[in-house]
């Protein structure tokens, strides 16, 4: 048995919960939840404070720390990713554990013990992730793009560069299976940017970033960034659209097949040569892609030379704009469903609201509508989702599932799913809502293995 599976393994981390939750623990259905991985944890352990004028220090929790240390070694040990755990620890000690593996069909909760999206379909995507670009017939270069002025410039700058071989920029051509721009091949012809030619010198990197105007990505680096290298949970990824006004300079893609990375703008974001522009963009644009975006671009300079020789324009800022292919219908959003309802809806977000519950009806019959999230305890129907025909992603609260699984009434057309969660519910109840949702599409259930203990 892999140690993740045996008490010892868990009895100094269930110690401190008991210590800390016993009047939580003590009445019918008390438990403590939480979820472990190699790189974080979410567990309800309440931390010291320091002493006045001093910084808390692992010191402090050490008895935390060494506790997640035994619950670590043993994940690794198993090959396991991550565990989420749910304990019901009676006052006189007996302990019942109930370890949960997710499996490959449900996502990790987000910050808590519940699961994350479901997914009812293998290897099924957003319908955001599954767009390609718009046709870009009669984009054009910039005018002032001018590779021969870009690798003069460069070589102006960085005098003592070591540039890639043709050889390496043919490689670089095969591993991506689509030609170089000319200032993108002219630009690493004079720098290739391999740590090694720096001999470990941070200040020749710097140099280089100040000479290009962005922390340049090695040639064996440079990538496609497709929709695929821009990963989302579904819960996320099923609430954006694709989205390009007629005005726009960057297409409101996740990704593109024409948008090429090549460097770092030092905060995680990356710059790209984008080959598939908006209506009022250049072919070969350079675009910033934000890591804290799930789509779009902005753009940064209308060639790679302008971007070298006169700093980024700034020309187009935040993707962000009001659509009615997206509505949030709460106190703070749209007024309504009705109001909400348009041919061109695929999103509906009904969030928190001080009237009663509301109707599906207006937006019975639109033919884009592909996601509906509805806080628990707003929906005056559920069994008016049945009416949505097209959708591929839902997200209710347990309850309005419940009337959907016993109706036979679950929509056939998901792709994903998600079970809206608020406050301390046990989570058992809600992986087995998952369980039936999954067996509903013959994918792999959440299993659960309880273990036995008296601390």
């Amino acid at each position: 048995m892999s140690s993740i599976h045996t008490f010892a393994t868990w009895e100094p981390l269930l110690r401190l919960l008991h210590a800390q939750h016993a009047e939580r623990l003590a009445p019918t259905g008390g438990h403590v939840a939480g979820r472990i991985g190699h790189g974080s944890w979410s567990v309800p352990l309440h931390r010291p404070s320091p002493p006045p004028g001093r910084a808390a220090q692992i010191e402090d929790s050490q008895a935390e720390y060494d506790a997640i240390g035994l619950v670590h070694t043993a994940l690794t040990e198993s090959g396991t990713d991550d565990v989420t755990f749910v304990a019901e620890i009676f006052p006189a000690g007996r302990t019942v554990l109930h370890l949960l593996d997710h499996g490959p069909a449900v996502e990790p909760g987000i910050g808590g013990p519940h699961p994350g999206s479901i997914h009812l379909v293998e290897d099924a995507v957003a319908e955001p992730w599954r767009r390609l670009p718009d046709p870009v017939t009669g984009a054009v270069p910039d005018p002032a793009a001018d590779p021969t002025l870009l690798e003069r410039t460069l070589r102006e700058r960085l005098p003592d560069a070591i540039g890639a071989t043709e050889a390496e920029i043919a490689a670089a051509e095969e591993r991506l299976c689509i030609p170089l721009p000319e200032e993108l091949k002219a630009l690493y012809r004079v720098v290739r940017a391999h740590w090694e030619d720096w001999d470990g010198d941070y200040e020749k990197a710097e140099r280089v970033a100040e000479a290009v105007g962005c922390e340049l990505l090695p040639l064996d680096d440079v990538y496609v960034a497709d929709a695929s290298s821009r990963w989302c949970p579904w819960q996320f990824a099923a609430m954006e659209a694709v989205v390009t006004p007629p005005d726009a300079a960057v297409q409101g893609l996740v990704g593109s097949p024409g948008w090429i990375v090549f460097g770092d703008n030092g905060g995680g974001d990356r710059l790209a040569i984008d080959l598939t522009p908006g209506p009022r963009g250049h072919s070969g644009q350079i675009i910033l892609l934000s890591h804290e975006e799930n789509i779009g671009g902005i753009l940064l300079a209308p060639s790679l030379t302008g971007l070298v020789l006169d700093g980024e324009s700034g020309e187009e800022g935040s993707r962000r704009r009001e659509t009615p292919a997206v509505a949030y219908v709460n106190v703070h959003g749209v007024s309504s469903v009705q109001a909400a309802a348009d041919p061109a809806l695929e999103v509906l977000s009904i969030g928190v609201w001080e009237g009663g519950p509301v109707s599906l009806a207006p937006v019975a019959g639109l033919p884009r509508l592909r996601t509906l999230s509805a806080y628990p305890g707003t929906l005056a129907d559920p069994l008016e989702i049945t009416k949505l025909t097209g959708l591929e992603y839902l997200e209710l609260g347990p309850e309005d599932w419940r009337v959907l699984l016993d109706a036979d009434a679950v929509p056939r057309s998901l792709l994903a799913a998600g079970i809206e969660v608020h406050g301390e519910r046990h989570p058992l109840p809600i992986v087995d809502l998952a369980n039936e949702l999954l067996a509903l599409w013959n994918r792999p259930p959440i299993t659960r293995t309880v273990l036995e203990g008296d601390l």
